[in-house]
């Protein structure tokens, strides 16, 4: 089963500051409350170890990520694949009078029963949690 959401936040910053965070392997995934640990490797791609809290996985899941379209400084497009899932994220940042918009698209395919549900249930959470890292790394005042 396949879960999309798609969701868009605005910050009073330029597009080429809040593209630092969005450019960076490592930002992105430290944003992602179930990512325990990460290794962004030299190549760009990054390894996540998630934690996710789903009966039938009692083990962390190791998810191994890549970039697979970068348009500086506008558009990121990801894919992370384990055993339990696969994941696409997009990020695409737009001018606005004000500052920047940033639209954030993602795909999670489960492998395992429950994957899907957790995701359903909690990807807004993690838009959320990438909205305030992008503010607290950009020192944003909300």
């Amino acid at each position: 089963m396949t879960v999309r959401v798609e969701r868009t936040f605005e910050l009073p910053v330029e597009r080429e500051r809040v593209w630092e965070f969005i450019a960076d392997p490592g930002l992105r995934a430290g944003a992602i409350s179930v990512v325990t640990e990460f290794t962004v490797h030299d190549d760009g791609s990054a390894t996540w170890e998630l934690k996710l809290p789903i009966p039938v996985i009692n083990r962390t899941i190791t998810v191994e990520t890549e970039d697979e379209e970068v348009r500086a400084p506008e558009y990121v497009r990801f894919s992370g694949r384990s055993k339990v899932m696969s994941v696409v994220g997009e990020h695409e940042l737009v001018e606005t009078d004000t500052g920047t918009r940033v639209e954030n698209r993602f795909v999670v395919d489960g492998k395992v029963p429950g994957v899907e549900r957790f995701f359903r249930r909690n990807l807004d959470d993690e838009i959320d949690n990438l909205e305030r890292s992008m503010e607290e790394y950009l020192e944003v005042e909300v």
